[in-house]
């Protein structure tokens, strides 16, 4: 988690770095792309501020109300900050883009935009190149795209699609301006603000379904239960595996229920040595999983009680 902040803390002070200097040439030069640029900005910083206090309280141990501990408010926070995105961000850029199509005004001198533009890119830039780092880190020798999709840690990768947002957003502005000044067609300065609105309400509905999957209690991969079941019935005594039933309770904390079935003439002994094996190799082989939960279905001889590894 310590990752994580580093990528939110180079983002909240590329975004504060830029967000003021962007509503001030805003002002100035009267462009609805740079306004769109400006929210875009302080919208970005306050979410990295509401990721920080995700981390905060996700970190709160366990509870008699909550008794795995309240990793979740990590997704909590994530689905508000992609609320924002989507509000905030997206809704106040479509909005100020229509009503500058509608009502064009001539854009004056547009020199400053580019120079904060490109300012704006190497403050971006620098914060996606950040988060990038800490993101590949995380994602090892597994390809961009799948481990994109299969991260549970929404601070690093809210903060690379933020970031890579913010950079395409730059691009669109940019053209926005140089084609209405040139031009002489103000209008276009808008289509550029409605583009940027419509990119950052992309970004939010993706940060949305990550953030519902997790929320609405998302389990582990296909594959990584399969391997589970594979390991257990590796054990002589393990005869059948029912369900792995399996959810993330945060992003490197899963819980995994594993229902195993054991042979008639197996006795307790060895049962708890089954149990203690599958366990150990589940540990070893899926570090994430902090919470596993073997349970015996059919009593094993002898003592006729069910047994179960809880940790």
């Amino acid at each position: 988690m310590a990752e994580s902040k580093v990528a939110i803390y180079g983002a909240i002070a590329a975004n504060v770095a830029i967000a003021v200097t962007k509503f001030v040439v805003a002002g100035v030069t009267g462009s609805s792309a740079m306004l769109s640029e400006g929210i875009h900005s302080a919208v970005d910083t306050f979410n990295g501020v509401l990721l920080l206090v995700g981390i905060r309280l996700s970190k709160r141990p366990p509870s008699a109300e909550h008794p795995f501990g309240h990793g979740k408010e990590l997704y909590f926070w994530s689905l508000i900050v992609a609320v924002l995105i989507f509000g905030l961000g997206g809704g106040v850029s479509f909005f100020e883009g229509v009503q500058h199509i509608r009502h064009p005004e001539p854009m004056r001198d547009p020199t400053w935009n580019y120079v904060v533009l490109a300012a704006a890119a190497v403050f971006e830039g620098a914060s996606f190149v950040i988060a990038l780092r800490e993101f590949l880190k995380q994602a090892g020798d597994t390809p961009f795209w799948e481990a994109l999709d299969r991260s549970k840690d929404p601070t690093t990768y809210t903060v690379l699609a933020e970031d890579s947002a913010a950079l395409a957003g730059l691009l669109v502005a940019g053209l926005g301006i140089y084609f209405s000044h040139s031009l002489n067609m103000p209008e276009l300065d808008g289509v550029a603000s409605v583009v940027i609105g419509l990119l950052l309400a992309g970004v939010a509905v993706f940060l949305i379904r990550q953030a519902r999957g997790l929320l609405i209690g998302e389990g582990i991969r296909p594959e990584t239960a399969r391997a589970i079941r594979e390991m257990a019935m590796a054990q002589p005594s393990v005869e059948e595996v029912g369900h792995v039933l399996s959810m993330y309770v945060g992003p490197n904390d899963v819980l995994v229920v594993v229902d195993v079935n054991f042979h008639d003439d197996t006795d307790t002994g060895e049962a708890a040595d089954a149990i203690a094996a599958i366990e150990k190799q589940v540990r070893a082989r899926f570090p994430m999983i902090k919470r596993l939960f073997i349970e015996a279905s059919d009593a094993p001889a002898a003592e006729g009680a069910v047994l179960g590894a809880a940790h």
